[in-house]
C-alpha cells in the first residue's frame, strides 16, 4: 500500500492517527486506528514537545499495527484561539490579447485578495476561494475559459501565529516522522462530516473538543467565517470534578457514561454511583444532580458559538442548519441544547467513511483524523492529476500554505 496516507489529530486530551487509501472504488478505504492520551497540549496548543511526540508515536504505532504498514509522513491538524479567519477581495483587469481568463489571471487575483497587513509573529495557513466575478457576473466558481476585462475575487484567509505551527511541527519531527501538511482542524473535518449541498445551502459546523471548540460556516459552496473558541469538553470533565468533587479520570468516565446536557430530559428517578476522594466511600447522586452541572456549561458554548454566528452575519440564511461533531457532542441531550439556542435544525456529524474500517471511526470522536486523511488523499489524487493533466481540477480546493496554494495554479 505505497498509496497510504495518514492524518493525525493531536488534540487537547487525545490523538488520534488515522491511515488509509483511495481503494479502486475511488473510496476512502481506512485500514489503520490509533488513540492515545495527550499531555502536552493546553487548549489545542502545544504546550510540551516531549509529551507531545510521545502521544503521537504511541497512536501512529497503534494504526500501524493495525494496518500491517509503516508510514513516514502525516497530514496534521491544528487549532486553538490564535487561529484566525477574514474576508478579503481581490480584482485584476485581464490584461492577455484574447480577453481569456487563464490560471495566470487567477493567481495574479488572488495575490491580490491576499494583500492584507500579516503581523510578523503570524503566518497563512489557507487562502480559500469563495467565489468570482467577471466584470458584472458573479457567483462564478470556476471562470477558467471565460472572457472579461475584469476578474473580482472573494477569499477566506486562515492565518495562525508562528510560534504555534513551527512547535506542532518540531513535535512530529521529534517523533520521528515528516509533516506533509499543517490544515485547520475545522477545515478538514468538514470534509469528513458535511455534503456539497449543505455547503450550498449554508451550514454551520461546530467541532466540540477537549480544549477548543472549532466553528466553520459555509454558504453558496465557500468558507464563509471561522473561528475557534477556547472552551471543550474537558471544561465540562473540571466542573463534574470539582461539583462532586471526584477524581478528573472519574469525571470523565462519567460525564461519557452517564451525562446529559439537558436536565429536563433526564429521568428524575436514575441514580448513579459516584467516587470520592481520599479514600473515601463512594455515594450515590441522582442524575439530574449531574446534568445540573452540564448543562450550564453546555449552554454557554452553544451561546458563545451564537454569539459568533450573529458576528458572521450569516445566521439566517442557514438553510441546513447545525452539525455538531467532535468528543464534546457524544453525550445525551447535545443536539436538544443546540435547537434551544440557535432554533435551527441539528444533527450529529459523523464520517461518511463507507469502506473498510468504517464502524471504528463512524462515531464524532474520529471526525477531526478522518477529515485530515481525506484532505491528504485528495492532495495527492490532485498532485497526481496536475502532472497528467497541466493544470488543477478545482479553483475551490483547499492549499496547503500561501506559496504552495499559488503553486497549484503554476
Amino acid at each position: 500500500m505505497d498509496n497510504v496516507a495518514v492524518g493525525l489529530d493531536i488534540g487537547t486530551t487525545k490523538t488520534c492517527a488515522v491511515i488509509g487509501f483511495m481503494n479502486e472504488n475511488n473510496q476512502v478505504e481506512v485500514v489503520g486506528v490509533g488513540v492515545a492520551p495527550s499531555k502536552g497540549l493546553k487548549n489545542g496548543v502545544v504546550v510540551n514537545i516531549d509529551n507531545t511526540a510521545a502521544s503521537i508515536v504511541k497512536a501512529i504505532e497503534e494504526a500501524e499495527l493495525m494496518a500491517g504498514c509503516e508510514v513516514t509522513d502525516v497530514y496534521a491538524g491544528i487549532t486553538g484561539q490564535h487561529i484566525k479567519g477574514e474576508n478579503s477581495r481581490g480584482v485584476v483587469a485581464v490584461s492577455n490579447r484574447g480577453r481569456t481568463i487563464t490560471p495566470t489571471e487567477i493567481r495574479r487575483v488572488i495575490e491580490a485578495a491576499q494583500a492584507i497587513v500579516v503581523p510578523v509573529d503570524r503566518e497563512i495557513l489557507h487562502v480559500l476561494s469563495k467565489e468570482f466575478s467577471v466584470d458584472d457576473q458573479t457567483g462564478i466558481k470556476d471562470p477558467i475559459g471565460m472572457n472579461g476585462v475584469r476578474l473580482e475575487a472573494e477569499v477566506h484567509i486562515v492565518t495562525a501565529a508562528t510560534n504555534s505551527t513551527q512547535n506542532l511541527l518540531k513535535s512530529i519531527a521529534k517523533s520521528g516522522f515528516q509533516c506533509s501538511d499543517i490544515i485547520f482542524s475545522s477545515l478538514a473535518t468538514s470534509e469528513a462530516v458535511l455534503n456539497q449541498d449543505e455547503k450550498e445551502l449554508g451550514v454551520v459546523m461546530i467541532d466540540i473538543g477537549g480544549g477548543t471548540t472549532d466553528i466553520i460556516v459555509f454558504f453558496e459552496g465557500g468558507v464563509s467565517y471561522s473561528a475557534v473558541l477556547g472552551i471543550g469538553g474537558i471544561h465540562v470533565t473540571n466542573d463534574i470534578s470539582i461539583g462532586l468533587r471526584t477524581p478528573i479520570e472519574a469525571a470523565e468516565m462519567i460525564k461519557k457514561k452517564d451525562g446529559c446536557a439537558v436536565i429536563d430530559i433526564v429521568d428524575a428517578s436514575e441514580s448513579i454511583e459516584v467516587p470520592s476522594v481520599g479514600g473515601r466511600a463512594p455515594r450515590r447522586i441522582f442524575k439530574q444532580e449531574l446534568s445540573q452541572i452540564i448543562e450550564p456549561r453546555m449552554m454557554e458554548i452553544m451561546e458563545m458559538v451564537d454569539r459568533e454566528l450573529l458576528k458572521s452575519g450569516r445566521k439566517d440564511v442557514l438553510a441546513a442548519g447545525v452539525v455538531l461533531t467532535g468528543g464534546g457532542c457524544i453525550m445525551d441531550g447535545c443536539i436538544e441544547a443546540a435547537e434551544r439556542v440557535f432554533n435551527m435544525p441539528v444533527r450529529i456529524g459523523e464520517s461518511k467513511i463507507t469502506a473498510g474500517l468504517r464502524d471504528k471511526v463512524k462515531s464524532p470522536i474520529y471526525t477531526n483524523a478522518v477529515g485530515l486523511l481525506m484532505y491528504g488523499l485528495k492532495m495527492r489524487e490532485f498532485q497526481k492529476g496536475k502532472s497528467k493533466a497541466g493544470r488543477e481540477s478545482s479553483i475551490t480546493s483547499i492549499g496547503k500554505r500561501l506559496k504552495r496554494w499559488f503553486e497549484e495554479y503554476l
